[in-house]
């Protein structure tokens, strides 16, 4: 079997075979966080293999098809030989993204906090339409989405928004997703309609599992404050102090979690979230090429955007590292953000 190339079927069959025996082990679910990484894994090499197998024999099968339309011309035949060719093509993009995500932390969930920027409310309405589009594009991967902490607007909207994206390779697509973005239209909350522009930014960290993280965290290096979840009223109100702020001291990191039922589980979460920031840190110590996850600090106005969406006067979504655009705003808003994705990782943008 010879696929050629950077994909390496034999060491696929060796990773397949010793997830299935780990899977056989007697405590294989003792730990139900690491079954369901190695279960996600084993399913995720095994659709790879099925995908070049199917392009492999698709191929063969083609190449002899057209041997026989030398001898005689079949227009309905090669119609659909074109057809296919087509979907053979959409196959080996994919592949060939699935190639680039490579990184240390590429095949790891995600860490991502939304945070809005110059604009007022219209800027924390923008980042709930960033929240609700990176949701959406979640939900089409079959990601699952943990929302720990969310400060709403004074009027509308989030003012930011910390999440956890749990799934194979959600840090690998998403990390070129951080930066400034910029949204530009006629303001729903403007009685003059006029056109506003806005900003939000997401931040994107690798969700390291915990298991995995050797990092010793002082008691004294900690500030805990608890404090009333906010909430939209009516029985959702939080009657106890429940919500958790922790302050690592020698680093002035900050992590909040309010969206769990107790005071225990919001500290507990709390805690993965700073874990996985300080080992962070401590990887980009040990190695500079790892200055990529944590990137330099921008602010969220003009002149520091990743990507603008423009609604008005025209329709138009432009990615500024790739130069990469579309004017189905609606769809990208919508969660269709592949195009951006893709071509980002191709080029492979510094800017992340």
């Amino acid at each position: 079997m010879n696929y050629g190339g950077l994909f390496d079927p034999d060491q696929k069959i060796e990773r397949i075979q010793y997830l299935e025996e780990k899977m056989q082990q007697p405590n294989f679910w003792d730990n139900k966080k690491e079954s369901e990484t190695i279960i996600n894994e084993l399913n995720l090499i095994k659709n790879q293999m099925g995908q070049v197998e199917g392009l492999k024999t698709k191929i063969t099968n083609n190449m002899e098809i057209l041997n026989t339309l030398k001898l005689e011309e079949d227009q309905e035949m090669l119609q659909l030989m074109e057809e296919e060719s087509n979907e053979i093509k959409e196959v080996l993009e994919q592949c060939e993204i699935n190639l680039l995500l490579s990184g240390p932390y590429d095949a790891l969930g995600a860490i991502l906090e939304l945070h809005s920027g110059a604009g007022g409310t219209e800027a924390c309405d923008w980042n709930n339409m960033l929240f609700r589009m990176y949701t959406r594009w979640c939900e089409k991967k079959n990601y699952k989405v943990e929302v720990i902490d969310e400060q709403p607007g004074e009027e509308a909207g989030m003012k930011s928004i910390t999440m956890l994206v749990k799934g194979m390779y959600a840090y690998g697509y998403l990390k070129c997703e951080k930066g400034v973005h910029r949204l530009v239209r006629i303001s729903p909350f403007d009685s003059g309609a006029r056109r506003h522009t806005s900003f939000a930014s997401l931040n994107v960290t690798p969700l390291f599992e915990n298991n995995n993280i050797d990092i010793e965290i002082k008691e004294s290096d900690l500030r805990i404050d608890v404090y009333r979840s906010s909430g939209c009223g009516g029985q959702g109100v939080n009657t106890t102090d429940s919500a958790v702020r922790i302050t690592h001291l020698p680093t002035k990191i900050v992590v909040t979690c309010q969206n769990e039922r107790s005071q225990i589980q919001n500290k507990e979460k709390a805690m993965e979230v700073l874990k996985n920031k300080l080992y962070q840190l401590e990887l980009e110590k040990q190695e500079r090429e790892l200055k990529n996850i944590s990137g330099d600090t921008m602010d969220i106005n003009f002149g520091s955007q990743i990507r603008s969406y423009v609604m008005h006067p025209y329709s138009l979504v432009k990615d500024h590292r790739t130069n990469t655009e579309t004017a189905q705003v609606s769809k990208v808003l919508d969660g269709d953000i592949d195009l951006f994705i893709n071509d980002n990782l191709k080029k492979g943008s510094n800017h992340v």
